[in-house]
């Protein structure tokens, strides 16, 4: 299962949210929201991501690339896979952002500079989106630094605000940590214990913990929210597994939010299938893209170890790799280099070719890795069920692909590939034994 229990709910006559600093703009009514709307529709349930360019640690940190995806695209993905939202919101003010929305299917409301300060608070943010959309009753607040959210996590909060009459639910995580006093520098005093007794430390497995926030989002009704509150009313805890509790706060933790999301993240809905045969384009791939001329006018090509010792690692867990090129390479120069692949040179149509070796080891394309960096690897990215391409890529290319190397092409783009099919292999192979 991909959460646990929920928890009870809690009923406040006086409720606690994040409050915003002064007062935000009044809000207009919404003529279908509220008690007693006068036509039977379901609610509006909207996801939205507030994403705004400014970041004081990271630099656009909601598109900086993790684990090759866009960091808001994780989020993106898990709201629009989940089908619980009648519409999924990105709320910017760059655009950039806007574009990576939009590449990954959610609408954008561009917010006002009012909204968009270091000192302005998500409630200020949702308040402005609701006042352009009148049509929205429930917002599903979903934070864009929470990378290993889950469809299945949403569906069920939807369900509890749609079916089970919450007014708000935010999502905590489990902790079992001790938790004591803390003391001034400079005062003469003694810590205290706030959550155990130190005679009588328990066992990890006696104790139940405590629940925090993990600020993977916040859904509340906008009658919550017109009186300025997140969290409010009927409330009620969603509690999430540990290990889908990952946020991004400061680039130090990139690294690991990297392992944790390629183990525990969502991946779409179609589930990952064990990869038989690496695909690579040779030009701007396994080489750098430069050709150098020798004084007898024969082709001399450059490539990085680390990405032959890639490929060698493949072959030896059962990968083929193959190579294609469009250009009329020199197969004995290639050959020089003993990679020991089959590859096809002056390719018109790289799909086709890739298709007949497909139908030719028997396999399903979701079973085909490709890694390409040109206009004319497009539809091979698109096709298959794992596709890659290196940093420095063409646009096009970058935007049909699964996982952006941090390594340009010739330069370990193919070593980094493989670590990250390595990964999702074990993936795939965790999830066949459970």
């Amino acid at each position: 299962m991909d959460s646990v229990e929920k928890g009870a709910a809690t009923s406040v006559s006086n409720p606690r949210g994040r409050p915003s600093r002064g007062r935000p703009p009044k809000l207009q009514r919404n003529s279908r929201g509220g008690q007693g709307r006068g036509v039977e529709k379901p609610p509006h349930l909207a996801a939205l991501i507030l994403a705004r360019g400014g970041s004081k640690g990271i630099p656009l940190k909601n598109i900086k690339h993790l684990a090759g995806v866009p960091l808001i695209g994780w989020v993106l993905r898990a709201a629009l896979d989940s089908g619980a939202f009648q519409s999924v919101w990105v709320s910017t003010d760059h655009d950039e952002i806007e574009n990576v929305a939009k590449q990954f299917g959610a609408q954008v409301h561009r917010r006002s500079s009012e909204v968009s300060k270091d000192s302005s608070t998500s409630l200020d943010a949702i308040i402005e989106f609701l006042n352009y959309h009148n049509e929205v009753d429930i917002v599903g607040n979903i934070q864009a630094t929470s990378p290993c959210l889950h469809p299945t996590d949403l569906q069920k909060v939807a369900e509890m605000i749609r079916e089970e009459g919450y007014d708000s639910v935010f999502s905590v995580v489990r902790r079992h940590q001790f938790r004591w006093s803390e003391i001034q520098k400079g005062v003469r005093e003694v810590t205290e214990p706030l959550n155990l007794n130190p005679a009588k430390r328990p066992r990890r497995q006696d104790w139940d913990g405590e629940l925090y926030e993990n600020g993977s989002f916040y859904f509340a009704k906008r009658h919550l929210i017109e009186m300025g509150y997140l969290q409010g009313g009927k409330m009620a805890y969603y509690e999430m597994r540990a290990e889908h509790s990952v946020d991004i706060d400061v680039d130090i933790d990139w690294p690991i939010a990297e392992q944790r999301v390629l183990r525990y993240g969502y991946f779409g809905k179609e589930k990952l299938k064990e990869i038989k045969p690496l695909v690579c384009n040779i030009d701007g791939c396994l080489t750098n893209g430069h050709i150098y001329v020798s004084g007898d006018q024969k082709e001399i090509i450059s490539y990085d170890v680390k990405d032959a010792i890639g490929i060698s690692l493949l072959k030896k867990s059962g990968i083929e790799v193959r190579l294609i090129s469009e250009r009329a390479c020199s197969k004995q120069t290639l050959s020089s280099l003993k990679l020991d692949c089959k590859m096809e040179v002056s390719v018109s149509d790289k799909l086709a070719v890739v298709d007949e070796w497909r139908k030719e080891m028997g396999l399903c394309w979701k079973e085909v890795a490709y890694l390409g960096n040109e206009v004319s690897d497009e539809e091979c990215l698109k096709r298959v069920g794992l596709s890659g391409a290196p940093a420095d890529a063409c646009s096009t290319a970058q935007k049909a692909v699964g996982y952006i190397c941090k390594c340009n092409g010739g330069r370990g783009a193919i070593r980094e590939f493989a670590e990250h099919i390595f990964l999702l292999m074990e993936k795939v192979n965790n999830s066949c034994q459970k």
